[in-house]
């Protein structure tokens, strides 16, 4: 039995990790989210059920917002081919969970869709009542993986390479992510202790102005051009000291696993990695005590290393691939 993620309607196109993970600047898309449950059992992405492998009978079904009514049809094909199949929402933060079930017909077909699978996975721990609730018998909280535990995605950099604010977010649409408060506070640390402060512009013309206007008075405030390619983007994330952000959405991390890989603590956030891998810097604790956490891991090379080794620990234990694998693979029909 093979393991296949399905995603009705996805714009990536159909991969198969039976090989492997592969390194970063193989062909391979970055090994995030709903894929990195796939990579981690050597298993295969796809967007319709009509390309899945003979034997793919271990199946996760990802839900969004535009194709619920298509995933209902594929959950009923699945089941007929006698498919085990869980499911789980492609975006868990808690303003897209709101704005996907806040239609009656959404709502309705969701829980439909729940109520006939074999269960779900969580890929934060907010989100395990909405499925259970919704009738999902069997919910486990499995947040997405991150191959800590694959060399080939180690980015780290030796010390001396590293200084400076590596913004974490990088929208100023989104309120919960709170991007223009963490820039602002990172910025003035970026000028007190005259280190770098990088952040990437996904808003173009208009986000790079919001930006420019904040680096007239900081000659060390970076502004990184998206579209950036994943590898790239880890690269330059890894000549920075932490990972800074303010997010309060509370989805599955995307931020904090960046900086696992990239060997550097993440502070701020409330995230399911930030608050399994960097437990001491991310929520509930207060924006004041997270500069100050801010603070000392930019100055004391003692308090960074022991960070950088705790939780590197933490996402081994918790969040590697191998020990996801295993936990996916346990699962219960």
């Amino acid at each position: 039995m093979s393991f296949a993620v399905v995603q009705p309607g996805a714009r990536s196109r159909n991969w198969s990790f039976a090989n492997g993970l592969g390194g970063p600047d193989d062909a391979n898309p970055a090994p995030e989210g709903m894929l990195a449950y796939a990579a981690c059992r050597n298993g295969s992405f796809h967007r319709t059920p009509r390309t899945l492998p003979a034997d793919a009978n271990d199946v996760l079904l990802i839900l969004d917002k535009k194709n619920l009514r298509e995933s209902s049809s594929v959950l009923k094909v699945l089941r007929k081919r006698g498919a085990r199949v869980r499911v789980s929402c492609l975006d868990s933060r808690s303003s897209s969970l709101a704005d996907m079930l806040g239609d009656v017909t959404r709502f309705e077909v969701f829980r439909e869709i729940c109520r006939s699978a074999d269960g779900a996975i969580a890929a934060t721990p907010e989100s395990v009542s909405l499925y259970e609730t919704s009738g999902a018998l069997d919910t486990q909280f499995i947040p997405p993986p991150c191959p800590v535990d694959e060399p080939a995605w180690n980015f780290s950099q030796p010390a001396g390479k590293r200084r400076g604010i590596f913004i974490g977010t990088n929208s100023f649409l989104s309120g919960g992510a709170n991007h223009m408060a963490a820039l602002m506070a990172a910025d003035r640390l970026s000028r007190d202790l005259e280190c770098p402060l990088a952040v990437v512009n996904t808003e173009g013309r208009r986000g790079g102005m919001i930006l420019k206007s904040l680096r007239k008075n900081n000659p060390l405030f970076f502004i990184v051009e998206a579209p950036v390619d994943h590898a790239d983007l880890l690269r330059v994330m890894s000549l920075h000291r932490i990972v800074w952000q303010l997010d309060a959405e509370a989805g599955p991390g995307t931020s904090a696993s960046a900086a696992l890989l990239c060997r550097i603590p993440c502070v701020g956030g409330n995230g399911a990695v930030e608050r399994i891998a960097f437990p001491g810097l991310s929520s509930p604790a207060s924006r004041e005590d997270l500069l100050e956490s801010a603070r000392l891991l930019l100055t004391n090379d003692k308090a960074w290393q022991d960070e950088v080794e705790a939780s590197q620990h933490r996402a081994a234990e918790f969040l590697s691939f191998q020990k996801t694998a295993l936990r996916l693979q346990s699962l219960r029909s």
